[in-house]
């Protein structure tokens, strides 16, 4: 065991994507204010009661930007525009869009807490098909809307502002019938609270109590900007654009830019940077180092694949070799080298994704444990465990937004024996980093590569957008010395660079807000055509979302299944090797409420397609009835299968359906089909008319009374082969 107290480094990295056009002025989206009220001010501020509990904070600097923006220039977003309209103002779209937009929150931690709040979204229903939104507008009435406005902008404010603000206790006791003066007063308190948040980043950092670090600008992944051809480190076959990007200057600039405005906010530059995403590649090192950074971060991934090993963890997430991952390590060659720190990939994803679920003093009993372990496994000596995740995203899946567990939290780590929380900066002044790594590893904390952000269709059609508007700006500058033009539409260009807009393009994430963002993105570069004067390509007046386009499995089909079709989950084994597709695997799926359907879980064996839907609600209520659910075949084209439960007679009935001449006829029925704490079903492959190594393409849809209620994938489709019989020795050898 090692003889020193085991140091934790908590790095909370707070970013949002860049939402204003600035030629506008117009923030598409509201989630910088919301965020705003709930996220970056309490965050820093939990720790004024606990001294001894140290951490760093990385905050990007487009972030900061858009916060002063609206305190300093009082920004506005549509959100808010039509916050402040007149209730009794609002035209019939304004409705719609309040009806679609104001539950963008957890449902089960946001608006079922209040009473008031849960009535309104039970009076709209789940849809929010077009039709059902324009039917819903009947069944409120003007007060309705105004409480609605009101309710959006409370439920998002910090539980100590809800907790300790007279005037938010008051609406929130209130509860309905609120007045157009509240609400302009709400909105008032929204400001005031965006007001607060640099300073207290400020002073605690004067205090010791915190480090602020930054990110690059406007969030790029850097080694792309460095060089789109490094993606091939980490994934040697991937497809990249059909340009190749290769911009070290852009990357220069992007990290330039983010440390002389953290100095002029904060009066200091940083020590420390959290490359976007945590990807980092041994080219981009020495423009960090240049720059003055001392120390970054990325994932236990990224140290694995540089050390040419295997992080092993025993079946409790411990690791067996732990001597490796925690302590800081040097890379970079000669006098451009930097300290990096590995995060712990199990413990952040706890705290990320996993305890939010948990008793909030069982998450901070299994945690404290845990961390114990690591020390008790380690040998003589200082070490450092590094907990690296988003300081915003995840807490609205808490009850209370999680600050019951950090209060908890630090109240234990205050007092307890062997652990102490520092600074990633203040363990590398006692600590400084002894190994080296040869070659740092290209890649991020996503599987130690690059593929969420290149190699998909449409992520490489941004990055060849990208580079063809950059190239029309270098070559008008080398023509034209407008240096206000160029000022302008540079920033267009390195906005454009940031990761947020390949993130939600491609297989691996989506939202509700897909294309705003892709909207977003092509104004960026239609802005710097518009800026210097030149006629706009028409390819930026095309989507580059694309509907048919195969959507990526949470978890991969490995083998044939044989599952008990009686609507239960007979064993843990009967859907192990099943593929599996997590309805929010879009990881941060923009604030989306509750659905339908969760889970969907596809398999085979040679005679039979094998569907199981999970559903986010009980299929045994007498609701159910009332919805139809669809598995949709674009492959063999023109076949659905509709799926209806009757939980009174305890009855399901599965029929395949062929469209042809536009007409929908029944063409057999599906027998082998149960619903009980889940839907299953046996589909033939004689049914479909298919045989081995044909493609299988689908997706999932419910309805209610004809209108499409949910679509997964949200976009694309599930895809895999009709199986051959040596379809599993295939998987072995694979």
């Amino acid at each position: 065991m090692s003889d020193h107290p085991l140091s934790i480094a908590f790095v909370w990295h707070m970013h949002q994507p860049y939402y204003k056009d600035d030629m506008t002025g117009s923030y598409i989206l509201p989630w910088v204010r919301m965020h705003g009220i709930k996220d970056y001010y309490d965050m820093p501020a939990l720790l004024n009661d606990f001294p001894d509990i140290h951490q760093t904070f990385n905050v990007v600097p487009s972030l900061l930007k858009q916060i002063r923006d609206y305190v300093e220039n009082g920004a506005t977003d549509k959100f808010l525009t039509l916050t402040l309209k007149p209730a009794a103002d609002l035209a019939r779209e304004d409705k719609v869009f309040l009806l679609r937009n104001s539950f963008m929150a957890n449902w089960d931690t946001m608006i079922k807490p209040y009473p008031s709040y849960w009535a309104l979204l039970d009076r709209r229903g789940y849809s929010v098909s077009p039709n059902d939104l324009l039917n819903a507008t009947r069944y409120f009435t003007t007060q309705d809307y105004l409480d609605l406005q009101v309710w959006f902008n409370l439920t998002w404010f910090d539980p100590l502002f809800k907790q300790n603000d007279p005037l938010l206790k008051g609406l929130i006791e209130k509860g309905s019938g609120f007045t157009e003066n509240e609400k302009v007063l709400l909105i008032r308190k929204q400001r005031e609270v965006m007001a607060l948040i640099i300073g207290e980043y400020r002073k605690l950092s004067d205090r010791g109590s915190i480090e602020l670090t930054t990110t690059p600008f406007y969030h790029p992944i850097m080694p792309l900007l460095y060089d789109t051809d490094l993606a091939r480190v980490a994934t040697p076959d991937i497809h990249l654009p059909a340009q190749r990007f290769a911009h070290p200057e852009d990357a220069r600039e992007q990290i330039a830019r983010a440390i002389d405005y953290h100095a002029k906010l904060f009066g200091a530059a940083p020590a420390g940077m959290w490359p976007s995403e945590g990807s980092v590649a041994e080219e981009i090192i020495p423009l960090i180092a240049d720059a003055g950074i001392r120390w970054i971060g990325t994932d236990e991934g990224v140290l694995a694949r540089s050390l040419g090993i295997h992080i092993d963890r025993d079946f409790a997430g411990v690791m067996r070799n732990p001597g490796v991952l925690y302590k800081p390590y040097l890379a970079g060659k000669g006098d451009k080298r930097v300290s990096v720190v590995f995060r712990d990939h199990t413990l952040s994803d706890l705290v990320g994704f996993v305890y939010s679920k948990w008793d909030y003093k069982n998450a901070v009993h299994d945690l404290i444990d845990r961390l114990h372990r690591v020390r008790k496994s380690l040998s003589p000596g200082p070490h450092l465990v590094s907990v690296i995740l988003d300081g915003e995203n995840a807490w609205e899946y808490y009850q209370n937004d999680g600050r019951d567990f950090f209060l908890y939290l630090y109240e234990k780590l205050s007092r307890e024996q062997g652990l102490r929380c520092v600074s990633v900066n203040e363990y590398l002044k006692e600590h400084p980093a002894q190994d080296t790594i040869e070659r740092l590893h290209a890649g991020s904390w996503i599987n130690a590569n690059y593929r969420i952000w290149i190699g998909h269709e449409e992520d490489n059609r941004a990055w060849d957008l990208l580079g063809q508007t950059r190239a029309a700006l270098v070559e008008y500058a080398s023509r034209n010395g407008d240096p206000q033009k160029l000022a302008l539409a540079w920033e267009e260009i390195y906005i454009a660079e940031g990761s947020d807009w390949c993130w939600w393009y491609g297989d691996d994430h989506y939202s509700e807000n897909d294309e705003e963002f892709d909207l977003l993105f092509r104004t960026h570069l239609t802005n710097v055509y518009r800026i210097i004067g030149l006629d706009v390509p028409d390819d930026l007046q095309i989507s580059i979302l694309r509907e048919d386009r195969q959507a990526l499995p949470t978890v991969e089909l490995t083998a044939f299944i044989s599952p008990v079709i009686d609507g239960q989950v007979t064993n843990y084994f009967e859907w192990l090797p099943a593929g599996f597709y997590d309805v929010n695997q879009g990881g941060g799926a923009m604030h989306r409420g509750a659905s339908i359907v969760t889970y969907i879980y596809y398999g085979f064996d040679l005679k039979n397609m094998f569907i199981r839907l999970d559903s986010g609600g009980s299929l045994k209520d007498e609701k159910v009835s009332d919805l139809a659910f669809f598995i949709n075949f674009l492959s063999p084209k023109g076949l659905d299968i509709e799926i209806r439960i009757v939980p009174r007679e305890r009855k399901v009935t599965a029929a395949l359906y062929r469209g042809e001449d536009g007409s929908r006829k029944q063409a057999g029925s599906i027998n082998t089909v149960a619903a009980n704490e889940v839907i299953e079903l046996a589909i033939p492959f004689d049914l479909l008319k298919v045989k081995p190594n044909d493609d299988i393409h689908l997706f999932v849809t419910v309805e209610r009374a004809g209108s499409e209620v949910e679509k997964w994938p949200y976009r694309g489709y599930i895809q895999f082969k009709v199986p051959t019989d040596d379809f599993e020795a295939m998987m072995w050898q694979v």
